[in-house]
């Protein structure tokens, strides 16, 4: 199994809001967070561009369509300066018997979503997004295209975390798209109850090793892909 939607990992050392990639990005995530679903006041962002503290610190990764319009966008997220994650201001871990990373090798994913075009039906408010993104337009639009970017962007960030000895990912997201997630055998634990944090969300943890050893033995296909280096000074596009 491999995707055929293309992307490009996109190294943010000095990037400025003003660069293309990441400045669409913010765009969408004001679209998403401050038009679409209201989570934010659209006054507080009045330059149209969604950012926050965690952002110069973050790894931002883009899926592209064949037009080069930026479709999906996600981010790593390492820990802050008292070793802890955006997750852990809203949510609450509970579950026993979990082993958790040391701060440092782990990541936490975060503003994942994709164009709304992209999303899935308006019915289950699953737009293969997490935290909340999930204002989806009528059923059947881009629906196969909407899981080849969002394995895309996980693919970068698998790539990005083997290279930065990054272990295990930590996720806030809604149910519907953990279950997504686990029918590609991209298996996310939960580790405590549901909460209000841009939407119903729990929170997850990953360990990239049990996604590696799952993933390899469901669907070799797929494995290999992951295992592929990320193509660089490429334009990325759909290939038919």
């Amino acid at each position: 199994m491999k995707p055929s939607i293309g992307a490009m990992h996109w190294d943010q050392r000095g990037l400025r809001v003003q660069d293309r990639a990441f400045r669409s990005a913010m765009e969408l995530r004001y679209q998403v967070y401050c038009v679409e679903c209201s989570y934010l006041s659209p006054d507080d962002y009045p330059d149209g561009v969604e950012t926050d503290e965690h952002d110069d610190a973050a790894k931002h990764f883009y899926a592209f369509d064949s037009q080069d319009e930026l479709v999906g966008y996600v981010r790593l997220v390492r820990p802050d300066a008292d070793q802890r994650f955006p997750f852990q201001s809203h949510c609450i871990t509970s579950a026993d018997g979990v082993k958790f990373p040391a701060p440092g090798r782990a990541a936490e994913i975060s503003r994942l979503m994709l164009r709304c075009d992209y999303r899935r039906q308006r019915s289950t408010r699953l737009a293969a997004v997490a935290a909340g993104q999930a204002c989806a337009v009528a059923p059947g639009v881009r629906r196969d295209d909407a899981s080849k970017v969002l394995l895309t962007l996980y693919r970068q960030m698998y790539a990005y975390s083997r290279a930065n000895d990054i272990s295990h990912w930590y996720a806030a997201m809604e149910r519907p798209l953990a279950r997504s997630l686990m029918r590609m055998n991209i298996a996310f634990r939960a580790i405590g109850p549901q909460t209000d944090y841009y939407g119903p969300v729990a929170p997850y943890l990953a360990s990239l090793q049990e996604v590696e050893a799952q993933v390899e033995a469901r669907d070799p296909g797929l494995f290999a892909w992951l295992q592929q280096a990320e193509r660089r000074n490429v334009k990325p596009a759909f290939v038919n």
